[in-house]
């Protein structure tokens, strides 16, 4: 049985882990498995919720994610549109086939029956080998906690930003950025005007213009759209959906204010504005 499951299915094992004491397995991981879409996968469950109890499936913490994403990848590279852009949820062995019950699929079902199988396969590896996964585990937790501190300390030394001082060529600075964008540029700013224009005008992709209501701008160009929208108090600049940056003053007064740029790292931050800017543009 163990061997016509790894001969079938070589990869389930590997899609499975263990958090708060329980084996687990991801929703996007699952609902590749189903040969779903994850909306579509959770969609099903929370139409169903009262079949999924805490011990059937939970939602991960953000260090819980980050644990898995690095303990997996080891040195992670947090490239935008490679990881889940929320938390995601995970199903246990019991979840599982509550999960392929409510989506009504013959694959699913069938697919379902090889996914607890590997459950129980890596129940009975982990306890046949607990000695050396608690070492393995002790290790992994001491190198993550190394990491951790490190991540910190070089945090405090680099911030990835520049100060954009009174005198200096900012605007220069700001259209190199502009250029890293090789099909969408998206420039947030409440109090922006036609100035602008100088900063995108020999950009030859898709930009988008976000500023208040009472900003009337009067760029008329088929590559630039501008969207009206008053819930952005801070300046951004996305590229791609990729890179974020945070700009402290507005881009009308680059030449003319000191201020600062600041490159947005943190993978929940940038896809948390990621969302928000997704849903701005969605509801115009």
């Amino acid at each position: 049985m163990q061997e016509l499951l790894i001969k079938d299915n070589p990869n389930i094992e590997d899609k499975i882990y263990t958090i708060r004491g329980v084996q687990v397995i991801l929703d996007s991981d699952l609902a590749k498995l189903y040969d779903v879409e994850t909306k579509q996968l959770n969609r099903q469950v929370k139409r169903n919720i009262e079949r999924f109890d805490e011990d059937f499936m939970f939602q991960l913490t953000k260090e819980e994610y980050y644990d898995i994403l690095r303990c997996h990848f080891g040195t992670l590279e947090l490239e935008q549109g490679k990881y889940s852009k929320y938390l995601p949820y995970v199903f246990t062995e019991l979840g599982v086939t509550a999960a392929a019950s409510v989506l009504h699929s013959d694959t699913a079902i069938k697919m379902s029956k090889d996914i607890v199988r590997a459950f129980v396969t890596m129940r009975h590896y982990i306890m046949d080998n607990s000695d050396i996964y608690k070492s393995i585990t002790n290790i992994n937790n001491t190198l993550i906690d190394h990491n951790n501190k490190l991540d910190y300390i070089f945090s405090k030394f680099n911030l990835n930003g520049k100060l954009l001082e009174i005198g200096d060529d900012n605007k220069e600075y700001i259209i190199n950025i502009f250029k890293e964008a090789e099909n969408e540029l998206i420039i947030i700013d409440s109090y922006l005007d036609d100035s602008i224009y100088s900063l995108i005008k020999d950009l030859d992709i898709d930009i988008i213009l976000i500023t208040s209501d009472k900003k009337k701008l009067t760029i008329n160009k088929k590559n630039i759209n501008i969207i009206y929208d008053n819930s952005f108090h801070d300046r951004y600049i996305i590229i791609d959906k990729a890179k974020c940056f945070m700009l402290g003053s507005s881009f009308n007064s680059l030449n003319n204010k000191t201020s600062t740029i600041i490159k947005i790292e943190d993978i929940f931050m940038k896809n948390k504005l990621l969302n928000i800017v997704d849903d701005a543009l969605f509801s115009k």
